[in-house]
């Protein structure tokens, strides 16, 4: 049974920055990638960032690349999302999420498909 264990959402204002954290434990961790889904009102939830955790390369979505940073601690359990920069647009439902991978043409993409209950981000 694998467990996500996220904090730091909240409310901050547009400009601002926030700082998630989620600590995964379980029989399948560390898996090959970790990472942040988002759901925005009306909309599916999307893969924003990941990390592939054999490489440490990072995977960003277009509308998060450039203001959003994730990172890893060397036990791969614990993944970071430091979110700079914030807009209204980034106001969402922020699920932490472990899963695999796949290659396209050399370039690798998250395959999150096991995600906590979320943290709210609102960005006013």
């Amino acid at each position: 049974h694998v467990q996500l264990v996220e904090s730091g959402g909240g409310s901050v204002q547009a400009g601002g920055s926030l700082r998630l954290s989620c600590t995964a434990s379980g029989k399948t961790v560390p898996s090959p990638a970790m990472g942040w889904m988002r759901q925005v009102p009306g909309a599916n939830r999307e893969t924003i960032a990941a990390i592939e955790n054999r490489g440490g390369t990072t995977y960003y979505h277009a509308s998060v690349k450039g203001r959003f940073t994730i990172s890893q601690d060397n036990a791969k359990t614990t993944a970071y999302l430091q979110m700079n920069s914030l807009t209204p647009d980034d106001t969402g439902m922020y699920y932490c999420a472990l899963g695999g991978t796949r290659g396209v043409g050399g370039t690798w993409y998250p395959e999150l498909n096991y995600w906590d209950k979320g943290t709210q981000v609102t960005v006013s």
